[in-house]
């Protein structure tokens, strides 16, 4: 039977409610859950004050704050300073916050995988400066994946200054993994390998998603399907979601996490939210109409050839076929950052 598919002029989104502010995509460690591709490979192009302050010209009164107050912390509320890692331009960071409190940004807090935290010393000075240019809380990744390039030593140090200085505004992410580091006594580095051998069922508590570089990187953990497995599927509630959605150090406006799509400009933000007109981003019409759209587009024009090994999920199909097309063409504007595509 043939599915019918629902033709949409416009794409029309909400306005975001919390949001991500990349400052590079440059980063210490070239993770393999990393849904951005981030790695020391990327140039380092930051974002710079002049398009951070049309930005938050953008997002003022959008942005949410946390449920307890303005100057609580929350994953899915307020203002996160991201990237890449944010700790590698100190200085730059510092800038974007000050900026941000000028506009009354609610809830606003760094991620961090705590690379600088060398010593207690250079750790509770750039905390504290951080807190006194308006940060209202730190969050710590912590993780098998960064645990082969960050040693835990300087995880535990982020997490014990932070918590003198942020109080209880410091989130552990993942809490659990921090516990099991711990108890394992672990001071520095671990490959992934060693680790899953040393607690091979604590790696079902990873949140692991299935897209960016994981799909490539970590395929062989998941179970795989042809490619018309999800024919019939879309990616329309996650493009058009409101909470935590990103923008990047070249101002693009990032749905949900699905790195490499972009709807716009996000010095335009206003603009866009009129409605995105999707006869002009035709892969982003696909995107949002059914996967088999843009399997149609790139099979046909692209000469796209199916994996041989399945995929993993949609985002997994979505992705390839993006990443094949934005190999061969740079017709399409919604597939931004194109550099995103040859850091996977």
């Amino acid at each position: 039977m043939t599915r019918k598919r629902v033709i949409m002029k416009k794409l029309h989104i909400s306005a975001p409610i919390s949001c991500g502010i990349f400052l590079t995509y440059r980063c210490t460690g070239s993770c393999r859950h990393c849904m951005y591709a981030s790695s020391p490979g990327w140039d380092a192009d930051w974002l710079s004050s002049e398009h951070a302050k049309l930005i938050f010209e953008q997002l003022v009164g959008k942005i949410q704050a946390a449920p307890y107050g303005e100057n609580e912390i929350g994953i899915n509320y307020g203002i996160h300073f991201t990237g890449g890692e944010p700790f590698l331009n100190f200085d730059r960071l510092l800038e974007l916050i000050t900026l941000a409190r000028k506009y009354r940004m609610p809830s606003m807090f760094v991620e961090t995988n705590c690379f600088w935290c060398t010593d207690d010393t250079t750790t509770r000075k750039k905390l504290r400066q951080l807190k006194q240019n308006g940060l209202h809380g730190i969050l710590i990744s912590v993780n098998p994946f960064i645990l082969e390039y960050v040693p835990f030593a300087r995880t535990e140090r982020a997490i014990r200054i932070s918590q003198q200085i942020f109080h209880r505004n410091v989130i552990v992410y993942q809490d659990f993994f921090y516990h099991l580091f711990q108890r394992f006594e672990l001071k520095e580095t671990l490959p992934l390998e060693a680790f899953m051998h040393k607690a091979p069922d604590s790696f079902h508590y990873v949140e692991l998603l299935p897209m960016g570089r994981a799909v490539y990187a970590l395929s062989n953990l998941h179970r795989k399907y042809p490619a018309r497995a999800f024919f019939g599927t879309s990616c329309r509630e996650e493009l058009t979601r409101e909470w935590h959605v990103h923008i990047d150090n070249y101002c693009n406006y990032l749905p949900g996490y699905c790195a490499g799509t972009t709807l716009g400009d996000a010095r335009a933000l206003d603009s866009l939210l009129q409605g995105i007109d999707l006869d002009e981003h035709p892969i982003l019409d696909a995107i949002v109409t059914d996967l088999e759209m843009l399997y149609d587009i790139a099979t046909r024009d692209f000469s796209y050839k199916e994996l041989n090994d399945g995929y993993i999920s949609k985002c997994h199909l979505c992705l390839d076929m993006r990443k094949h097309i934005a190999g061969q063409t740079d017709e399409f504007k919604e597939l931004q950052p194109r550099t995103f595509y040859t850091h996977l």
